[in-house]
């Protein structure tokens, strides 16, 4: 079947068949005109009165699958906004192929259906130029992603779905098994024990295009299964393993985009990204660092400044410029309830004019005034937002704030990509719901050289060899050199406070693996449906996952998760409470 995307007037005269969907019907004085859709795109055909296939045009209606054959000749009426706008097919044959029922909503781009709708009719969404265009460009990337490793040697496989379950830092979806009562499956949240196997294998150099599974909260851009590229190397170090993945990161671009990525990228320290921009995946498309204020409020006689110095806290600010005359005390009210939810208590404000005023204004020092003016360059109408606290929650808060007024001030160029690493992250973060250290990225990351010994000692202390590729906010993905001595990966255990029980119960068989001669390795994944979202310019994951689930983790359209009959149940012998 030929595509019709390419026709142009240079076509006129060409024989065509076209097949699809009836996008439109239109009759006008007469002459039928028939917009037919397929993947390619839209073109019009058109039928006379006289054509004998003339009273079958009349009884078409949208979605209907035909056949069309016809001559292709130049429009009377040219149409800019189709691709196909100066051309159209004068009908010599016109077949009725299925028929369809009348349609929930709409097949186009600007569709007012509500997405539950569209998700539960997920096969006519799918329909649209914007999904479609979508899923060929993430056919793109996945295929611009295996001729990229490849041509360096890399050996694609697969690992299995059913595996073991692992402690690794999300919920496992759970499988039960039916001929060892009792026992489970879990699904993989990542390839991440096997494809270091397979480096103790001897593979040296592995990819797969990995489907993972995590029972966690979700949202706008994330999904409870997703797909990602995996990707593991044997006899490297951190900068082997960054070069390749942002070598391969630059080729997605130019190849799929257009897009030139300068290389090498930018890299900051997990610290550096934390204190400047409160996040460890910074947007760099705008600026407003976050500003340190603790030392000029040392002296403070300000009573919640006050208190919070005594505790140990700090007091940081974002600098919004020329903007303070948009922000009345009703929109401050909003922010604050904002940054309430990452654990603010209260969002101070000054406002630089002929005179400072804001909430604070009255509390400060002509000297403290003077030091804010040259510390933050201030100039009338900027708007300067405190908030205090412990460092944690005034750095998470204040980051949060940072890229809400980047969206709402119109700071941010959409068609911009800036790319960075994110590295040197710590090895563990403290549980308040455990009262423990967890590890950081996974109990398989290798520390750094030098704090290897203080794995038992200062795990607050300790960073790992671990890095994430940021675009525009986003982690679209990460990775680190994996653990290959026994001792230290028996001291990592040790330090996540696993017993030799646990240790043997759930990675026994991986522990006598590394007693085996196991090279040093290191590996990333690539999140496909992330990095697709990004590159076709979308802030939903859903817009690139085929069959996605809501933020609830239910498909619409098939009705999932549901019910199981009783004697299932009774076969697995499981049974459910209220």
């Amino acid at each position: 079947m030929e595509k019709f995307k390419t026709y142009s007037i240079k076509d006129v005269g060409k024989k065509v068949e076209i097949k699809g969907w009836v996008n439109t019907v239109r009759d006008l004085g007469g002459m039928i005109f028939i917009n037919i859709r397929n993947r390619s795109g839209i073109i019009q055909a058109v039928i006379k009165p006289e054509n004998k296939y003339y009273e079958l045009a009349e009884s078409l209606k949208s979605e209907y699958v035909v056949s069309v054959k016809g001559t292709i000749r130049e429009r009377e009426q040219k149409n800019p906004k189709m691709k196909t706008g100066d051309i159209e097919i004068d009908v010599e044959s016109l077949e009725l192929i299925n028929k369809s029922l009348d349609i929930p909503f709409q097949i186009s781009d600007n569709t007012t259906a509500l997405e539950d709708t569209r998700l539960k009719y997920r096969y006519l969404d799918l329909r649209r130029e914007s999904l479609q265009s979508n899923f060929i460009l993430r056919s793109k990337i996945m295929k611009s992603a295996r001729d990229f490793l490849n041509n360096l040697d890399f050996i694609e496989t697969d690992t299995p779905i059913l595996c073991k379950s692992t402690p690794e830092g999300a919920r496992d979806f759970l499988v039960p098994s039916r001929v060892n009562h009792g026992k489970f499956y879990a699904l993989p949240q990542s390839p991440q024990i096997y494809k270091q196997l397979l480096m103790l294998s001897g593979f040296e150099r592995y990819y797969q295009v990995a489907r993972c599974f995590r029972d966690e909260d979700l949202r706008a851009d994330r999904q409870p299964e997703f797909t990602q590229l995996d990707v593991e190397m044997s006899f490297v170090d951190e900068d082997d393993v960054m070069n390749l993945c942002e070598n391969l990161v630059a080729s997605i671009f130019k190849e799929v985009k257009g897009l030139d990525v300068k290389l090498p990228l930018m890299r900051m320290k997990y610290d550096d990204a934390i204190k400047d921009y409160g996040s460890d995946k910074p947007d760099l498309r705008f600026g407003m660092k976050i500003q340190d204020l603790t030392e000029i409020f040392k002296n403070t006689t300000f009573g919640v400044f006050k208190t919070v110095l005594s505790e140990g806290g700090v007091i940081n600010a974002l600098v919004v410029k020329n903007n303070a005359d948009k922000y009345s005390r009703k929109d401050l009210d909003k922010l604050l309830d904002y940054i309430k939810k990452y654990g603010a208590k209260g969002l101070a404000n000054i406002k630089i004019g002929e005179e400072i005023t804001g909430s604070i204004a009255t509390f400060l020092s002509e000297e403290e005034i003077k030091e804010l003016k040259e510390k933050l360059s201030l100039e009338n109408n900027d708007l300067v937002l405190i908030v205090s606290g412990d460092y944690n929650t005034v750095k998470t808060s204040l980051g949060a704030l940072r890229c809400k007024l980047g969206h709402d001030l119109n700071l941010i160029d959409k068609d911009d990509y800036k790319l960075l690493w994110v590295t040197d992250f710590p090895l563990f973060e403290w549980s308040e719901l455990e009262g423990r250290y967890l590890a950081c990225h996974h109990p398989f990351t290798m520390p750094k050289d030098e704090d290897v010994d203080k794995l038992l000692t200062d795990k607050g202390a300790c960073y790992s060899k671990a890095y994430d590729i940021v675009i525009n906010g986003y982690e679209a993905g990460g990775g680190s050199i994996r653990i290959h001595d026994p001792e230290v990966q028996k001291k990592m255990f040790e330090a996540l406070e696993l017993t030799d029980e646990d240790i043997k119960e759930k990675f026994g068989f991986f522990v006598d693996a590394l007693k085996y001669g196991c090279p040093p390795h290191g590996g990333f994944a690539i999140g496909l449906d992330r990095l697709t979202m990004l590159l076709a310019g979308t802030d939903n994951i859903r817009d690139v996952i085929a069959f996605p689930k809501t933020t609830s983790g239910q498909d619409l359209m098939c009705d999932a998760p549901n019910y199981v009959d009783d004697s299932q149940l009774e076969e697995l012998k499981i049974k459910t409470t209220e």
